[in-house]
């Protein structure tokens, strides 16, 4: 057939490679940024992983020419995204990208006579003709940087590209760079920075970057993006005056080492952290660690609940991360808590009242077996784990006499002082003796319910009284 082409070559294979690392990226960026563009079933897909973006590298070095190949593309694009995705800024930019690896046909074959990108496959390809993009209109992302204020590495730029729709293709960095480290001008003039001096003094910088940075749509017509990086919340006024002459703005700020992007076109944030340890690297690895983790608590504290205040703060002692953060790598736009609520077959949790903390327990089938997995030694049933819900009077007596023989049973004294007791009620089941008694309709005081009961022994001490089981 006269337009029959080559099969593809060696450095097409590489420029495959590219492909898919250009596709995957982009639908990283939509699971991010508009995961409502995915359909259902790939919204929760682990893109960011390595063989996704191998096996895929793969699929599409199995075609024979750039039309097969193409052709691939489109059916799986059209697989994993709603129609509307292909209206969508992520879409044309990746659209673009692949274009212009077409190794058969020169950039100059996709110029019109007015000079627009245009595209030689069918409607049926990649984007109906409406969408074409044009060259002339390609736009930029900008990044000011507040040196003075923040630092970015390579990897925080690399996170910063794969957020914008647009190249990053202009960075300006302002400080004093006559007091700050010789290493860092000379390491961001490496990586295509330019360097603003200001005088020494407190703001300066902040100041020369507000008044760059109000001019930049008229500094460079054709940007679309802008990265504001500084912590400073004086940098809000320039961040409006940017967006209201049309420019999507980045909010960049950094705390420790992890960076938060907020995107003011959509009001939403993003969020990247440092690499994660082996143990937490994945989804199963970091709920496997939750686990162990709530039956170490469980056992220390002798408690079947456990706060997630708790939970979160051991885990940030253990792994420098918080809960909040490796949700939000593997299931972003979650919150610490919906991976106790999205995992059912794990976790249980519990709310007092609305406005009261959360707490966590494991779902096992047999609770009193919560055991530290590294002191085995320490895996003996304690009697509180044995009642979970108090529902009636003879569930509230039993879950007493559970704490009198827990509290007694390293001593040689059977007795217990009651307001001990009520105490350890409250730790144990989150709240008072008293206002589980007026849930269950019980009247009287304390002493009164426990004088009644035929399971306890009372006598008067010097202070209060003392209960045993009876």
């Amino acid at each position: 057939m006269p337009h029959d082409e080559p099969l593809l070559t060696n450095h097409e294979n590489l420029q495959i490679n590219i492909i898919a690392s250009y596709v995957c990226q982009a639908i990283i960026s939509i699971q991010e940024q508009q995961p409502e563009l995915l359909n259902e079933k790939y919204k929760h897909v682990q893109w960011r992983s390595n063989s996704i973006e191998s096996k895929f590298a793969g699929i599409l070095s199995q075609t024979s020419d750039w039309n097969a190949l193409t052709q691939k593309l489109d059916g799986y694009l059209k697989n994993w995204l709603i129609p509307e995705s292909f209206n969508s800024p992520i879409l044309i930019e990746l659209l673009h990208k692949v274009h212009q690896l077409n190794p058969f046909n020169p950039q100059i074959n996709y110029l019109d006579s007015t000079g627009s990108f245009k595209y030689v496959e069918s409607s049926e390809t990649f984007m109906p003709a409406a969408n074409v993009v044009s060259l002339q209109q390609t736009g930029i992302a900008i990044l000011l940087l507040d040196a003075e204020n923040l630092t970015i590495n390579h990897e925080t730029e690399q996170f910063l590209t794969e957020v914008c729709h647009f190249p990053l293709q202009v960075k300006i960095a302002f400080a004093n760079w006559r007091s700050i480290s010789k290493k860092l001008d000379v390491e961001l003039h490496n990586h295509g920075y330019d360097l603003i001096h200001v005088p020494a003094g407190q703001d300066h910088a902040d100041g020369k970057m507000i008044a760059f940075g109000s001019s930049i749509h008229e500094r460079y017509p054709n940007a679309k993006e802008v990265f504001v990086c500084s912590s400073d919340t004086v940098m809000t006024n320039l961040c409006n005056h940017i967006q209201q002459n049309g420019l999507i703005v980045y909010r960049v700020s950094k705390q420790g080492e992890t960076v938060t992007v907020f995107n003011s076109f959509t009001g939403k944030s993003l969020i990247s952290i440092p690499v994660l340890p082996d143990e937490i690297s994945s989804i199963d690895k970091f709920i496997h660690q939750l686990k162990i983790l709530i039956k170490k608590e469980q056992i220390n504290n002798q408690t079947f609940w456990i706060k997630l205040s708790t939970i979160s703060q051991k885990f940030k002692d253990k792994y420098k991360v918080s809960i909040s953060q490796v949700v939000s790598k593997h299931l972003p736009g979650k919150k610490a808590r919906d991976i106790f609520i999205n995992y059912p077959a794990d976790f249980v949790i519990h709310q007092i009242e609305p406005t009261s903390g959360l707490y966590v327990t494991l779902l096992e089938v047999n609770p009193s077996q919560a055991t530290d997995s590294n002191n085995q030694a320490q895996g003996s049933s304690n009697p509180e784990f044995l009642l979970l819900n108090i529902n009636t009077k003879a569930d509230l007596e039993q879950a007493l006499m559970n704490l009198i023989k827990n509290l007694t049973k390293k001593s040689s004294e059977s007795y217990v002082n009651a307001e001990i007791l009520a105490s350890e009620f409250n730790k144990k089941y989150s709240k008072s003796i008293t206002q589980q008694m007026k849930s269950l309709h019980i009247s009287g005081t304390f002493i009164q319910f426990l004088q009644s009961s035929g399971c306890f022994i009372l006598k008067q001490a010097d202070k209060g009284w003392k209960v045993s089981n009876a």
